[in-house]
């Protein structure tokens, strides 16, 4: 019972809190947006501050003027007082008690207040006490509510007065006057006069009472008169705002109305004068920018016919190479190239004219979104051959489909691609596609580990001919665009391209697109940002046979470490120091092979082809990867990262030598085993495969960094 009465005392109270939380916001809103209110309210506390102020200083005044006549005029009463009781003693008959002279002048002092002598000072009560023979006073009227402090001056022969409170004074309750006095004829004689303060406290309460109510219709009328000042100077600051919010939304012949010659008369022409010299810059800026494109759009074509003879004319030439001498061959070939450099800057600067003048349209499919990604692969496999650079590819093995345009994903991700291969210097590229339908979005990462970007140079990579380093040499032969318009291809699906960079630690560019065009997108499944770089060691024990083959968790790193075959001759299994690679298992073994916790791994049964770039064993391998084509589903192509030797098959060594044997893995960290392949198959077509390529090798087998790319139809290489 205690505990049920507790919880609901604990429920009431919060949700009394609740409440006053709600109405606080709502106040502490209406507080910020509203100028006027806080004027009149400042001007209410600033005026009830003053206000109490002057009541308490006036009543103050009121009360000590009148306090100050009540005791002047009993002074006088008390020297009538004591006249008359000197009379009545002195005159009294010898026979006489004391007793009976005391009550006889308390009698006169009652008819003497009942007189017009006595109405200067108001009614009042006496009473005297004298001291008798033995010590013992005689006393006559109530002398139990004079104060003892009072008696104790009185006694010292000194006039005195103190203000007290009686409880019974012929049934009067409340403040009184108490002023006493010795008598001159009789020494032992004592003379109090007791006035009863009923006038004044009743001239208090009607003054305070007026003085409130008086205050509080001030205050009413100084908040009607702050309300109305502010409106006056708040309402030309309000159409100030909303024809400043009009001028902003594009309409530039919105002016403020100029009245009279004050303060805000001012602010109107100077406002007006502002609006003007604006809205002719405005027009002025959109009317070179319309020149520019028009420019640029007129000149592209233009240029198109004769570069299209220009190009006719190169290629005769080119193909009649063989049967020039060697400089002019070379010329032929330089032509050649710099007109593909020509034409796709002529390509680019038409398409950014098209986004420019808002006219550029999408071509909307409904599509599996790694079809793009793997066109734009093959687009750029060349270049990471000449520049030794592998791509690693991380694709979902389930189709993604999404409303897009394919060419322009496809390009936006062959731009990120070729910058991402300029700047790795030599290292691994990574593509990474994620979906979530749950938030109606597709994330496509590229991540390179090479120079990386300068704080604050991810804002302005987006920026038209901007370079972080002019004098770098690009091997795409970039136009200084290729971004530009990929993000503005992004903008046009509703989606966002992004960059993050940290200088040599490589650039991430992340693409994000809705899966249903129409629907609000939400967070991306991807993050921008790599995590941070963590190095693991997993110490294996003597009973470490119990482990062949199991997954040990490694969720301090956020990945999961799958144990070699051979796990009981490893001493340790570390974690590759890059930020997105998983762990390296090293292995005294040569012929030792990761295992990877894949779904593929079980529906790939077939034997896995490693094509050198040198060779070129097989043309149509190349065409299967290019856009538009279906590669073999039961080969996977491998590029390796050295275009002057032979590729390596992980896996592979000579039988001879016993040198370890490396075996790089998928250089994702954030994905699961399902989704990231070590890049080995079976262990009898690895060997197989390394059976062959261990007749040109060294005894030393290497990887060549080779990742699949887990697809619905066809796994490849890249």
């Amino acid at each position: 019972m205690i505990d049920r009465s507790r919880n609901r005392v604990e429920r009431l109270l919060a949700a009394m809190v609740a409440w006053f939380k709600t109405v606080g916001e709502s106040l502490g809103h209406v507080w910020r947006r509203s100028l006027q209110l806080r004027v009149v309210v400042s001007t209410l506390t600033l005026s009830l501050i003053v206000i109490t102020i002057l009541g308490v200083v006036l009543t103050s005044q009121i009360t000590d003027r009148l306090l100050d006549g009540k005791i002047a005029a009993a002074v006088e009463e008390m020297a009538r007082a004591r006249a008359t009781v000197d009379s009545q003693i002195s005159g009294a008959r010898d026979s006489n008690t004391q007793a009976t002279r005391l009550q006889s002048a308390r009698s006169a002092l009652s008819i003497g207040n009942s007189g017009p002598s006595g109405s200067e000072a108001g009614s009042f009560d006496s009473a005297l006490v004298m001291v008798g023979e033995n010590m013992q006073e005689i006393s006559a009227g109530p002398v139990q509510e004079v104060p003892n402090e009072l008696r104790r001056f009185v006694r010292q022969g000194q006039v005195s007065y103190q203000f007290a409170t009686v409880s019974d004074l012929d049934g009067y309750h409340g403040r009184v006057l108490v002023i006493g006095s010795p008598s001159t004829a009789v020494p032992t004689l004592e003379v109090y006069l007791i006035f009863q303060l009923t006038n004044e406290d009743r001239s208090l309460s009607l003054m305070r009472g007026t003085m409130f109510i008086g205050g509080g219709v001030l205050l009413v009328l100084l908040a009607a008169i702050a309300m109305l000042v502010t409106r006056q100077v708040v309402l030309p600051i309000r159409s100030a705002a909303r024809i400043a919010g009009r001028f902003a939304d594009g309409r530039l012949k919105e002016r403020m109305l100029v009245r009279g010659e004050d303060d805000m008369a001012k602010l109107a022409i100077s406002f007006n004068a502002m609006a003007e010299s604006l809205s002719n810059q405005i027009t002025q800026l959109e009317e070179f920018g319309n020149l520019q494109r028009r420019f640029t759009s007129d000149v592209s074509h233009e240029l198109r016919t004769p570069l299209t003879t220009v190009r006719m004319a190169a290629d005769l030439i080119h193909g009649s190479s063989d049967e020039l001498d060697p400089a002019l061959a070379r010329s032929a070939e330089l032509l050649v190239t710099e007109l593909d450099r020509f034409e796709g800057l002529l390509n680019d600067l038409l398409e950014i004219s098209r986004h420019d003048a808002g006219v550029a349209e999408l071509q909307v499919e409904s599509l599996d979104v790694r079809m793009c990604a793997r066109a734009a692969i093959s687009t750029v496999r060349h270049l990471a051959k000449e520049s030794g650079v592998e791509v690693v590819v991380d694709l979902p093995e389930e189709p993604l489909v999404a409303e897009v345009d394919p060419r322009r994903v496809e390009r936006v991700l062959r731009n990120l691609l070729a910058n991402a291969i300029d700047h790795s210097e030599g290292k691994p590229v990574l593509l990474r596609m994620r979906g979530d339908a749950e938030v109606n979005s597709v994330a496509i990462v590229v991540r390179d580990q090479g120079v990386g970007l300068r704080p604050g140079e991810e804002k302005l990579v987006f920026n038209r001919f901007w370079r972080s380093d002019p004098s770098r040499m690009r091997r795409s032969g970039g136009t200084g665009l290729g971004l530009s318009i990929s993000v503005e291809d992004a903008n046009l699906h509703e989606g966002k391209l992004e960059a993050w960079g940290e200088l040599g630690a490589g650039a991430s560019f992340r693409l994000t697109l809705p899966l249903v065009r129409g629907r609000k997108m939400g967070v991306s499944p991807l993050p921008l940002e790599p995590p941070k770089r963590r190095t693991a060691q997993l110490e294996l024990t003597e009973r470490a046979e119990s482990a062949f083959g199991e997954e040990v968790d490694g969720s301090d790193l956020g990945d999961v470490i799958t144990v070699p075959s051979d796990a009981i001759r490893s001493e340790a299994v570390l974690t590759e120091p890059n930020s997105e690679l998983l762990p390296n298992v090293s292995d005294p073994e040569p012929d030792s092979v990761s295992e990877a916790s894949s779904a593929d791994t079980e529906a790939d049964s077939s034997s896995k082809v490693s094509s050198s770039p040198d060779t070129e064993s097989d043309s149509s391998s190349d065409e299967s990867n290019s856009p538009g084509a279906e590669s073999d589903p039961d080969a996977e192509v491998s590029s390796s990262s050295d275009p002057e030797s032979d590729s390596k098959v992980s896996g592979a060594a000579d039988a001879e030598s016993g040198s370890n044997s490396e075996v790089a893995n998928s250089p994702d960290t954030e994905s699961d085993s399902s989704s990231a392949d070590s890049g080995a198959g079976t262990a009898e077509a690895v060997a197989a495969s390394g059976a062959e390529s261990s007749a040109d090798t060294t005894t030393n087998s290497e990887t060549a960094g080779t990742q699949r790319n887990s697809g619905d139809d066809a796994d490849s290489k890249s």
